[in-house]
């Protein structure tokens, strides 16, 4: 056991456990502090604070490395599918066959949303954004199906019917958006291809099946199925510490996973693309823009925030990308422009320095683009994906012994104690009374 930290405020020294993690990450335990010395930490961001310990997902940016449950992500795009990568994330081990078909059983027999529920979808305004709608019919899931939590099949059902139902409600709501008849799930395809054949197949053009498309759909869902303690993770799990039930935990996800900065990433890809090439597609003038700090303009898609090298996930969605990008039905010059920025990028000594290299972001744009989703669908591709790791979150975080309330403290820098003045006393422009408080 590794010495404890010591430190010493105000001439007293206190010390500080550390706890080492499997993969020798090291922490300072502060949860004592405040109540030992009457201080707090200030880390705006959480950056460099851990909010729990899990068993989930290991990540290592410096050595760009990620594991589910201990299995390397390369390993599981190459050989798994969503299915099984979702169970492993949410029962902490690889299935046998027997608990796969089970498991893909249930995710069948739930995959029918409730008609009542299709009302809901027609009242929407047409020009609602999808992960508005899908975040307000997740959560409305728990006025039609009460959860159940009495014993592990129960809990599977109800965890089987969020990751079956969400495919159905994503798709259903761009078929009702586009005023398409709605195509129901069938039990003979996998979860990957009903997803894709509930959201193209129409009575005039009955969809193919692609199996390149399928295989690349889910390893694009694999490689976003858990991310550690993101921004969209973590709101699950402060939410979910309230013990609020599921469903409203995994909204709060999808709200803010719909961010630019998080799940909106892809569709920023997409948009950036989209105003290059209106500007004349002068890839040399976009990346001296994009290397110029007093300039606004970011190049989206390169770096990553954890990533210092390579983003691993990147990598293997390039090799999906050329695959599908080689289809000769594909003829679309905004990927072009994404392929040749791409090499542009990757040439440019600014960029190899600074370690910004094309994130999984830029790939799945274009992958998701390539396969023919909507553009506005993007970050709902990205919440059907992070489903098994914001259950698996929440699930351990609900059985974890040091479960507590989520609440972070603050510094307070506002003005000290002052008296309440009567508004027939308070001067228009003085320090007591703002021209908005007067409105």
């Amino acid at each position: 056991m590794p010495e404890p930290v010591k430190i010493i405020i105000e001439g007293k020294t206190y010390e500080l456990p550390v706890i080492v993690g499997s993969e020798d990450e090291k922490a300072i335990d502060i949860s004592n502090l405040r109540k030992k010395t009457g201080y707090i930490t200030l880390d705006p961001g959480f950056n460099n604070t851990g909010s729990c310990i899990s068993s989930i997902t290991f990540l290592d940016g410096e050595n760009g490395i990620l594991r589910y449950r201990g299995v390397p992500i390369e390993e599981l795009a190459e050989n798994s599918t969503f299915v099984e990568t979702a169970y492993l994330l949410i029962n902490g081990e690889l299935p046998t066959k027997k608990q796969l078909n089970r498991f893909s059983v249930l995710l069948n027999d739930n995959s029918l949303v409730h008609e009542d529920m299709q009302i809901f979808y027609q009242n929407f305004p047409r020009a609602s954004h999808p992960m508005g709608i899908l975040s307000s019919m997740v959560n409305a899931l728990k006025s039609f199906y009460p959860e159940l939590q009495e014993n592990e099949e129960e809990i599977n059902i109800t965890v089987t019917r969020l990751l079956s139902k969400v495919r159905t409600m994503a798709a259903l709501s761009y078929k009702i958006s586009r005023g398409h008849k709605v195509v129901y799930p069938r039990p003979d395809l996998s979860y990957a291809a009903n997803f894709l054949n509930m959201m193209f197949d129409t009575p005039v053009r009955p969809y193919m099946i692609d199996e390149d498309i399928v295989k690349a759909l889910n390893v694009f869902w694999i490689l976003h199925a858990d991310h550690e303690q993101n921004c969209s993770t973590s709101a699950v799990r402060l939410v979910g510490s309230a013990r609020v039930n599921l469903y409203a935990a995994i909204s709060s996800g999808i709200c803010a996973l719909w961010g630019p900065l998080h799940g909106g990433a892809n569709q920023a890809v997409i948009e950036m693309l989209s105003e290059i090439k209106a500007d004349g597609k002068d890839l040399a003038r976009v990346i001296e823009k994009a290397k110029d700090r007093k300039n606004p303009f970011r190049l989206m898609g390169f770096g990553h925030s954890v990533y210092k090298t390579y983003d691993p996930r990147a990598k293997i969605l390039k090799k999906e990308c050329d695959k599908i990008l080689s289809k000769s039905y594909i003829d679309d010059p905004l990927l072009d422009l994404a392929k040749q920025l791409e090499v542009f990028a990757l040439k440019d000594d600014y960029f190899i320095e600074h370690n910004l290299y094309p994130n999984i972001d830029f790939y799945s744009g274009i992958l998701l683009r390539a396969i023919g989703i909507p553009t506005n669908m993007f970050s709902v591709m990205f919440a059907i994906g992070r489903m098994p790791g914001w259950i698996a979150q929440w699930r351990e975080s609900i059985h974890d012994p040091r479960w507590k309330l989520n609440r972070p403290r603050q510094i307070y820098m506002g003005l000290p104690k002052r008296k309440y003045i009567p508004i027939d006393e308070r001067q228009e422009g003085s320090s007591e009374a703002s021209e908005t408080e007067s409105v």
